[in-house]
């Protein structure tokens, strides 16, 4: 199965060939998978090289100049190294965009700790009017992506090295499982460990790969009886609580939130493996914890 990143990049190819109206900007990361893309389009696939602030800052120009700009790089480099031309040169100026990052918060622990960025999602979340992808599988990368496009949206697309085992496409949130004791909701890569972790609990499971808009609607539908909800997310711990909570503020409820750690950091380099399981994001560190929330 191709991986989410050569999906987006293949597919970014695609647009960039029919839609003369799409621009690509790059900081060295990808560039020799769209070495061909940019040699048929010069001037529309730029290589801005390791200079993650003047990536932003370029697509928010050609945003101004009428083009739809992809702003692709890893997470950490994108997010937390440019934060401040998001904010400014996009989010203050009205622009719209689509970044899309690649490594999630812990994709390449080979490489340390500026390889990651488990509070990415959380920093776009202090901004208004952004739309937030986490697919769970290529196919979702690919759709999501496809959909971003049109328009003048802020758009960003959140990809990762883990990934379930099948797509699953809708609006908000999406009923993989009922139950009568609460609800799980799990976010992008998180759904088939969560489908292995409450196998033998008595609840509801959600899915969804959009979270910013946060389906609140879907979330209430879903809580009927017990008003116990947990939040299984593949970044910040805590990330949607607010969301959830203002969701159900008329109603008495417990909340857990499962995600990466906010009180420690993890400073193995070590392996995938090996930072879900100090995250707890194993499906059994996720087992124990819903089957201790939910009894």
């Amino acid at each position: 199965m191709p991986d989410m990143r050569s999906t987006f990049l293949a597919t970014t190819e695609e647009i960039v060939d029919t839609d003369p109206d799409v621009a690509v900007v790059l900081a060295d990361i990808s560039a020799a998978q769209l070495a061909e893309a940019a040699q048929r389009h010069p001037h529309r696939v730029l290589n801005v090289g390791i200079r993650e602030q003047l990536l932003v800052s370029t697509g928010a120009g050609l945003a101004l100049a009428g083009l739809r700009p992809i702003v692709h790089t890893f997470s950490p480099f994108l997010v937390e190294r440019a934060f401040e031309q998001i904010k400014l040169d996009l989010s203050h100026q009205d622009l719209g965009a689509v970044l899309v990052s690649y490594g999630a918060s812990y994709d390449m622990p080979a490489e340390g700790r500026t390889h990651q960025a488990p509070g990415d999602v959380a920093l776009i979340d202090s901004l208004p009017c952004w739309h937030v992808h986490v697919p769970g599988h290529p196919d979702e990368a690919r759709r999501l992506l496809l959909d971003s496009v049109p328009g003048d949206s802020r758009v960003y697309l959140r990809l990762s090295a883990q990934q379930n085992a099948s797509a699953y496409f809708g609006v908000g949130f999406q009923s993989m499982r009922h139950g009568s004791r609460g609800v799980v909701a799990a976010i992008g890569p998180m759904l088939d460990r969560v489908l292995a972790a409450t196998e033998h609990l008595d609840v509801t499971v959600l899915y969804a790969s959009t979270v910013r808009p946060f389906d609140a609607a879907g979330l209430r539908r879903a809580v009927t009886g017990v008003p116990d909800v947990a939040l299984v997310e593949p970044y910040l711990r805590g990330t949607s609580a607010h969301h959830a909570s203002a969701a159900l503020a008329d109603l008495p409820h417990r909340l857990l939130s499962l995600g990466t750690e906010r009180d420690s950091e993890v400073r193995i380099y070590g392996t995938l493996a090996e930072h879900d399981l100090a995250h707890g994001l194993d499906a059994g560190s996720i087992a124990l914890s819903l089957k201790e929330f939910f009894t």
